[in-house]
């Protein structure tokens, strides 16, 4: 992916990407009420975003945890879909 993106490219990807993670931990801290789903995308999206700038800026210790990041953020966000459906169609 080199030949596509560069260094400086792949830098402001990763920033962006450290920004979703930080951002979604400081709401977690922060509310009284966390939206789980938005909590995982935001991660996720964190997670995907400083993959590819891994693929730049390679470090396989870093890429092995952003893996794992992006498969936790979608077990996440598949759960709170399942909680939403089920507490849409609960009886009222």
């Amino acid at each position: 992916m080199t030949e596509y993106l560069s260094p400086f490219a792949a830098d402001l990807i990763g920033f962006a990407g450290s920004f979703f993670i930080v951002a979604a931990f400081a709401y977690s801290n922060l509310t009284t009420q966390m939206n789980a789903l938005w909590f995982n995308i935001a991660n996720f999206i964190g997670a995907a975003l400083l993959t590819i700038s891994l693929t730049v800026n390679f470090n396989l210790p870093t890429m092995v945890l952003e893996i794992v990041w992006m498969a936790i953020a979608l077990f996440g966000i598949s759960k709170a879909l399942v909680n939403r459906r089920a507490d849409r169609d609960a009886p009222k």
